[in-house]
């Protein structure tokens, strides 16, 4: 974990996945490894960065070996470096060319990063042993970073609040298209991490409260009753697989895009275009794209109600 941090302080990912630490790297690997450490290709995707962080905190509280403390501190200095003008953070920093520089909610990237500075900030059980001085820059980067979220949140033609895309351009603060299967759309998953985000801090003020109350209004308004959906052996499709919807009426379905304005559900594949069902897209981003899920059941039904008995003692 030491010999992948980048001079920067980030994390890279390993030819676009995770890195997985458990897999033993030959000499040659780590040569390779070591000679790419200048490189500027750090990442706060597939929780990226922020893992690393955690984890060698923890490490320093059990073994109290300086050098993971320092590693963590130089991780925690390159999050508050990448959090950008309006408040949010990119999926890479510095490389924010194309669709990595926009604030990105997409797997939770922008949530990630908040709650690992809410916890820095608090100063903590393993936060305890960072300096005062980068508890209270934490502290201020969550501020901003909770009035981005604020300021992203979509309004509805009529004024209403509703949810968040995945991305949002970080100078229009509206939602954005990132790869050609995920386009500029209102977001039934990653909006409940921001929504579960909110509702742990302790004491919210009214537009906090409005925006929860907003999201998960909207969350409950565009649930898909009586349907689940399931992964079945096809020998007829390309991957041998297929993802169907069937009927089930003790079910609750949400979709991963709603299109703006319209809220219908919307599934693109890898040619950009738009469209409205499920099996009209490849069988390809059909089984490797989570385009329907449970994301905001238990929020609506367990987690959004003990909120509101919270705020109302």
């Amino acid at each position: 974990m030491l010999l992948y941090q980048r001079d920067n302080g980030g994390w890279p990912q390993d030819h676009g996945d995770a890195v997985d630490y458990a897999s033993p790297l030959t000499a040659q690997e780590r040569a390779a490894v070591a000679a790419d450490k200048s490189k500027e290709d750090a990442t706060l995707d597939d929780h990226s960065t922020t893992r690393e962080i955690d984890y060698l905190l923890t490490a320093f509280e059990k073994t109290g070996a300086t050098a993971y403390h320092e590693a963590a501190v130089r991780g925690l200095e390159f999050l508050l470096a990448a959090q950008n003008a309006a408040g949010g953070w990119p999926q890479k920093y510095p490389d924010t060319s194309g669709y990595h520089g926009h604030i990105t909610y997409n797997d939770n990237v922008m949530v990630d990063v908040m709650n690992l500075l809410y916890g820095v900030a608090d100063g903590k059980g393993k936060y305890g042993s960072l300096a005062q001085d980068l508890r209270e820059r934490a502290k201020a980067a969550v501020e901003r970073g909770i009035r981005c979220i604020l300021n992203t949140q979509v309004v509805a033609p009529d004024g209403r609040l509703t949810v968040w895309g995945a991305q949002h351009d970080r100078h229009t603060l509206r939602p954005a298209p990132a790869r050609k299967f995920e386009p500029a759309t209102l977001s039934g998953s990653e909006s409940v991490g921001i929504v579960r985000f909110l509702m742990r801090l302790p004491a919210p003020d009214e537009r906090v409260k409005r925006s929860i109350r907003a999201a998960v209004a909207f969350l409950d308004s565009v649930r898909i009753e009586g349907y689940r959906m399931d992964r079945i052996d096809d020998p007829r499709q390309p991957t041998g697989r297929d993802r169907i919807i069937v009927a089930d009426s003790s079910e609750t379905l949400w979709a991963r895009f709603y299109e703006l304005e319209t809220y219908r559900p919307v599934f693109t594949g890898r040619d950009a275009v738009v469209h409205y069902r499920l099996a009209d897209i490849e069988n390809e981003r059909r089984v490797g794209y989570g385009f329907y899920g449970s994301w905001p059941r238990d929020l609506i039904r367990k987690e959004y109600p003990a909120w509101e008995e919270r705020v109302a003692r």
